[in-house]
């Protein structure tokens, strides 16, 4: 890679060293497959785990705006969404003002699915950061926010 961690440094550049997006997208895809192992047992994808997520932080969201927050088009969603239904993890009712507008909520079994999945993938992410130190890990996940707000990527601060 052309560019480096360190900014555009020619020296890191013939070293080797691989830029800040190539580690980001590596990790992405690790964790993907982390998430993965971990929730394949219950049936679930990537997509359908982070909606579960999503939905039982903030039940109630359009179509439109889960897509936003499980980082998925609007199809993506609601494709995930049928799944989930079909699986009885999830409910959609229309909107009491908007009719057209499908809310989704988890059932009774999305969420004893989902607490089962979410111990999973905590030690997913005990294994990511087990190298590094309390004061280590506080500042990844701020340097991680920061990285994510500098890009308009949402979500609020700690």
């Amino acid at each position: 890679m052309a560019s480096t961690a360190a900014g555009n440094d020619p020296d890191a550049a013939q070293a080797g060293v691989p830029t800040l997006l190539y580690l980001v997208g590596r990790l992405d895809r690790v964790v993907r497959r982390g998430i993965q192992d971990a929730v394949k047992e219950y049936g679930l994808s990537v997509n359908e785990y982070a909606t579960l997520s999503v939905l039982a932080r903030r039940h109630g969201l359009s179509n439109a705006q889960l897509a936003r927050r499980s980082l998925v088009s609007p199809q993506s969603a609601n494709e995930v969404l049928l799944a989930l239904e079909r699986k009885g993890l999830v409910v959609r009712r229309a909107h009491p003002a908007h009719g057209r507008i499908l809310q989704s909520r988890l059932t009774a079994k999305g969420r004893r699915v989902l607490a089962t999945c979410d111990e999973r993938v905590g030690d997913v992410e005990v294994r990511m950061v087990a190298g590094l130190t309390g004061t280590q890990q506080q500042a990844f996940r701020r340097t991680l926010l920061q990285c994510v707000h500098a890009l308009d990527g949402g979500l609020l601060s700690d």
